[in-house]
């Protein structure tokens, strides 16, 4: 405890650290305060008591907690950063098969600022189409009393704020992504999904009641799920690989052995992210046809995120994913073709070819279990509802939410510890450092 404490202070004494941080608690400040702004047209105190009368589950629920609460408030910013994580996928997506964008991807610098650029069109036009959706969503049902004028004036103004709100947050990421700490729009997220920890841990224990012991039970488990999506996170599979002697000039290069690092969730959160967003898609369509009785079973079924049913599909849905995103991100023809220009080697493998098959093998080989794994975390939460568990404290034992959670706080915990050392002060982790990507150790 001393230790930590002794980081705390570190971390304060480095002036550039100090005000990165505070300028990331600014501006996430900023963001949860626009979180409770109202949409203009909307009876807030009328919408609260219907969605108090609806209770808090089904999707919205699940799409509500990403937002900070945004979403069943009718905020500005009700879509949050989810429009920009979509564009991002689509792009990402497409750059694995449109040359286009291949040829973007390759132009260094300049590509990615064109890419940049292309997401945030992209962001706009999915904001767009999905403020569609959540004003007719809006004006329909019980919550279309809260709506306090005209219907088509609502929509206008619903898709001009929500599209406004939305470009405001991703700017708010970026400039935290510049000048503050960590990664804007992971942080934006976390920050929505961390809001409703204290209010879902403080219904689950109304629901228990005096019976203690079974909450303790319960972060008991969820302690050891965080624990093991901390190992698989930061578990990898190193290759040796052997770099030959070369004499430059009069000094002598190479003949070390380094390793290259294959992690088992070397996908990270985009798998589940991706599954996601498909499972997201049936659900939104049917929200464009209130008065349609098949799409809202189907839309129902989709909602249905506790159901045995939903947990199968979603399961397999995201192994898939896992492979696909393994696929397009990462290539061991041309990890291959690096290792043979810079003189290296794998032991008892040949350049070339039979360097890129091995890869390719070790790959699909820790790729399984870690798909299998991501796969179980995503649909432990529906477990969990079935245990008894309240959905608002389900979500936090695994899905989206807990692996977001887990990976934005190893990114920011070693971008501060990198901050600390280039100063020579002890990291923020002294007896095991937060591993790196090219780091060794793991599975």
């Amino acid at each position: 405890m001393a230790g930590f404490a002794e980081s705390i202070r570190n971390i304060w004494s480095v002036q550039e650290l100090r005000e990165r941080i505070l300028y990331t608690l600014g501006i996430l400040l900023i963001y949860r305060l626009g979180t409770h702004v109202t949409l203009p047209g909307v009876d807030a105190a009328a919408l609260a008591q219907v969605r108090a009368q609806e209770g808090g589950g089904g999707l919205f629920g699940f799409l509500d907690m990403f937002v900070g609460g945004a979403f069943k408030q009718a905020g500005i910013f009700a879509l949050g950063i989810m429009p920009y994580i979509t564009a991002s996928i689509i792009i990402q997506l497409m750059g694995a098969v449109v040359p286009y964008f291949q040829k973007l991807q390759r132009e260094g610098e300049e590509g990615r600022r064109r890419i940049t650029q292309l997401t945030r069109y992209g962001t706009i036009g999915i904001t767009a189409l999905q403020s569609i959706g959540y004003s007719i969503n809006l004006l329909a049902g019980a919550t279309g009393r809260a709506v306090v004028i005209n219907s088509t004036l609502f929509t206008i103004t619903t898709v001009v704020v929500l599209t406004s709100g939305t470009a405001f947050v991703m700017w708010l990421g970026e400039r935290i992504s510049e000048d503050g700490i960590g990664n804007g729009i992971s942080l934006i997220i976390t920050i929505g999904i961390i809001a409703f920890l204290p209010q879902a841990l403080y219904n689950e224990i109304g629901l228990i009641g005096d019976n203690f012991f079974i909450l303790l039970v319960e972060i008991g488990v969820w302690v050891l799920v965080a624990g093991a999506v901390v190992l698989v996170s930061q578990g990898m599979r190193r290759i040796p690989v052997q770099y030959a002697k070369r004499v430059v000039g009069k000094k002598v290069q190479g003949g070390t052995t380094q390793y290259l690092p294959l992690r088992v969730n070397a996908a990270g959160v985009m798998p589940i992210i991706f599954a996601q967003s498909i499972m997201f898609i049936p659900s939104t369509i049917a929200s464009f046809f209130p008065n349609n009785a098949t799409m809202q079973r189907v839309g129902g079924w989709f909602s249905d995120i506790s159901s045995m049913s939903y947990s199968a599909v979603f399961f397999v849905v995201v192994v898939f994913f896992t492979y696909f995103y393994t696929a397009i991100t990462v290539n061991p023809q041309e990890m291959a073709d690096t290792m043979k220009r810079q003189g290296g080697f794998i032991p008892g493998i040949r350049p070339g070819k039979q360097t890129s098959e091995f890869i390719d093998t070790v790959l699909t080989r820790i790729t399984l279990p870690g798909s299998i794994f991501l796969g179980l975390v995503a649909i432990f939460p529906a477990f969990a509802m079935q245990a008894g568990v309240s959905q608002g404290f389900a979500m936090f034992y695994g899905g989206t939410s807990l692996l977001i959670l887990v990976q934005v706080t190893l990114d920011t915990l070693q971008q501060i510890e990198s901050h600390l050392l280039m100063r020579h002060y002890d990291g923020f982790m002294k007896s095991g450092k937060m591993r790196s990507p090219r780091q060794g150790g793991g599975l």
